[in-house]
């Protein structure tokens, strides 16, 4: 095992570029022509939200911790990395990915109970689902993946780092939930654990309920404090925007004092490390954008478009 995330197999082998990672899935789809045209599916993101929450619908039954369903969630990026989603049943699968997930990260579930309870969930789409089929979906998604298996997460960047930026427990709470929430986008294929937690930080501290403008009044208030950290500035402008956006109430006033002063700390902690600015950049950009996308996300038309070919091919068959 690598301690180390720099000396891991998940740095080396399962670390793309967005265009890598582009042609790796068009070159999948390329192979598989005829089953593209016939079973288009939604769009990229929209597979990842449905995934996600079929994963996390099983995990509480299941009563599985966050850490493994995230391991899962990479596991289900990586595996369809290597094959084409319409050669597989995604139910199947995603109860593979949760089973191994979970001897992983030391915290097993019996494979019988994890069969029942995909059969429960899902009984039409895993009805002939049994020990057998889940075992060797198992030897198959450990060979797709070369045994690489080590999944290093953005949680324990995280939880080091609430203290250092004096992070509050709706602050902390939120960061946890952005970090959950680039499961369903390709981040965790592009880019180290340590940018994506960073990333959530920033995002906790500019992302408000009833922001203004909404994500993009936030994405501007993230991007001005990266912009200062590039520049090795000491926020001026953030300072400036707070001001503006404040609101008359004197206890408002300085929360949102208080906020804009953690931003500017987190920013001058940017500007003397060798954190990569622009990745955090291309971070934000990513999830602000996955926000405006889970608001078109229909439930429905996705779960029809899977189990139209899952039934077509017969994968929910032996």
């Amino acid at each position: 095992m690598a301690a180390s995330y720099w000396d891991s197999t998940q740095r080396r082998n399962w670390q793309y570029s967005k265009d890598e990672l582009a042609q790796v899935r068009e070159k999948l789809e390329e192979n598989e022509q005829n089953l593209v045209q016939m079973f288009p599916l939604p769009q990229q993101r929209h597979l990842n939200i449905y995934f996600n929450q079929q994963l996390s619908r099983l995990g509480k039954r299941l009563g599985v911790r966050q850490q493994a369903l995230a391991t899962a969630q990479v596991y289900l990026k990586r595996f369809y990395c290597k094959v084409e989603i319409r050669r597989t049943n995604p139910y199947l699968v995603i109860a593979t990915a949760l089973y191994l997930a979970c001897k992983m990260e030391e915290c097993p579930q019996h494979i019988r109970l994890v069969v029942s309870e995909t059969r429960s969930l899902w009984p039409v789409d895993s009805l002939t689902l049994d020990i057998s089929r889940l075992g060797e979906c198992e030897f198959y998604m450990i060979s797709e993946m070369h045994s690489q298996l080590i999944i290093h997460q953005p949680y324990r960047t995280l939880t080091s780092l609430q203290s250092e930026f004096s992070l509050s427990p709706d602050e902390t709470s939120l960061a946890h939930n952005i970090v959950n929430d680039h499961y369903m986008t390709d981040l965790s294929l592009l880019y180290p654990p340590h940018i994506i937690a960073f990333t959530a930080i920033l995002l906790a501290l500019v992302l408000r309920p009833n922001n203004p403008g909404g994500a993009a009044a936030s994405m501007a208030a993230a991007t001005t404090a990266l912009a200062q950290a590039q520049s090795q500035s000491q926020g001026q402008g953030a300072t400036r925007t707070g001001n503006q956006n404040a609101s008359g109430n004197a206890d408002k006033d300085r929360t949102q004092e208080a906020r804009v002063g953690k931003v500017q700390r987190f920013a001058a902690f940017l500007t003397e490390s060798t954190i990569d600015i622009e990745e955090m950049v291309d971070c934000t950009q990513e999830l602000i954008s996955f926000y405006g996308c889970q608001e078109e996300y229909n439930d429905k038309t996705t779960r029809e478009q899977i189990n139209r070919f899952v039934k077509a091919r017969g994968l929910d068959k032996p």
